[in-house]
């Protein structure tokens, strides 16, 4: 493999369709002098259920992640979640095919990824840069024992079903509050659509930079969501001397043990996480496309509406009512 050579890396995990349509982005890939990357237990199963495809890249043998010039996610976000942590370390940007159901992060439907194929390999897509949080553990002695990150969201929950989490928490090392609670979501604005929503906390627009802080459960008075500045530190400690233990999850996907008195500071990572864009649409359009937000009525800037016609995203010049 030479310099020169474009690596795509292709992530899929799924039924029957979703390799059908691995088969048909790897072809198109191979077709445009591309060569498809994949994780070896992708490989595994695309060329199991697939023996005639061949010519694949295996990721960290074949191909380093710094060699990666785009992943293209064929899921739903769960799969974009593990791509974005397949290519952490490297400047990939991550786009999505939503295979899955509400497919949040997703650039493109099914329908058209054969379009979305053509503008990867004619690199017609733009970048859009996402906070992402850097995520520590640190001991009673205030040592680093576990060290991640998160796109969406870093949560600490509770590790007994039977027993609460009593936390303190503090934003720029000053104390804000104590209660017992299921748990603690910190999220992006990306995770905001996903448990943080689910939690109650706000929805936030891709463009702020903000951190949301969600209490679970929690039995205080003063436990309502809270939107920090994007270089504000937020901590969670497990209070000492109770018997409650925690668990840490990032993005659903990695986790590690709490003991009563660990502390754990979620803050904005130096590295963002990057993902491609093949369309503007406005986020407003998203979440009615997403949620399927009911927006009849809607009387926007020159518009004439009828029962028959309503409008979900405004004519091309405009942005503000």
């Amino acid at each position: 493999m030479t310099e020169s050579e474009r690596y795509i890396l292709v992530v899929v995990r799924g039924g029957e369709d979703t390799r059908d349509a691995a088969e048909s982005v790897i072809t198109a890939l191979r077709g445009a002098g591309a060569i498809p990357v994949l994780a070896d237990v992708d490989a595994e199963e695309i060329c199991a259920a697939r023996p005639g495809v061949d010519g694949l890249a295996i990721l960290g043998r074949d191909v380093q992640v710094p060699q990666i010039e785009l992943a293209v996610v064929l899921g739903g976000d769960g799969s974009i979640l593990r791509a974005a942590e397949l290519v952490r370390g490297g400047t990939a940007p991550v786009l999505g095919v939503n295979l899955g159901h509400v497919g949040f992060l997703a650039e493109s439907e099914r329908d058209d990824m054969d379009e979305a194929v053509r503008r990867v390999i004619s690199r017609e897509y733009e970048v859009e840069e996402r906070l992402a949080l850097q995520v520590r553990i640190k001991d009673r002695a205030d040592t680093v024992v576990y060290e991640t990150w998160a796109l969406n969201e870093a949560t600490v929950e509770k590790a007994a079903r039977e027993r609460m989490l009593e936390v303190a928490i503090e934003v720029d090392g000053r104390p804000l509050s104590a209660f017992g609670c299921d748990g603690v979501v910190v999220s992006t604005p990306t995770g905001s659509t996903a448990y943080n929503f689910s939690a109650g906390g706000p929805v936030i627009w891709p463009t702020v930079q903000a951190i949301a802080v969600v209490p679970l459960s929690a039995h205080a008075l003063f436990a309502k969501p809270l939107v920090v500045g994007p270089d504000q530190a937020v901590a969670i400690e497990l209070i000492e001397g109770t018997d409650g233990s925690g668990v840490l999850w990032c993005d659903g996907r990695r986790s590690h043990d709490l003991p009563p008195g660990a502390r754990v500071v979620v803050r904005r990572a130096a590295a963002p996480v990057r993902l491609a864009r093949l369309h503007r649409s406005a986020f407003t359009d998203r979440l009615v496309r997403k949620f399927r937000l009911p927006v009849e009525g809607w009387r926007g800037p020159g518009t004439r509406p009828t029962t028959a016609t309503v409008r979900t995203s405004p004519p091309e010049g405009e942005g503000h009512p």
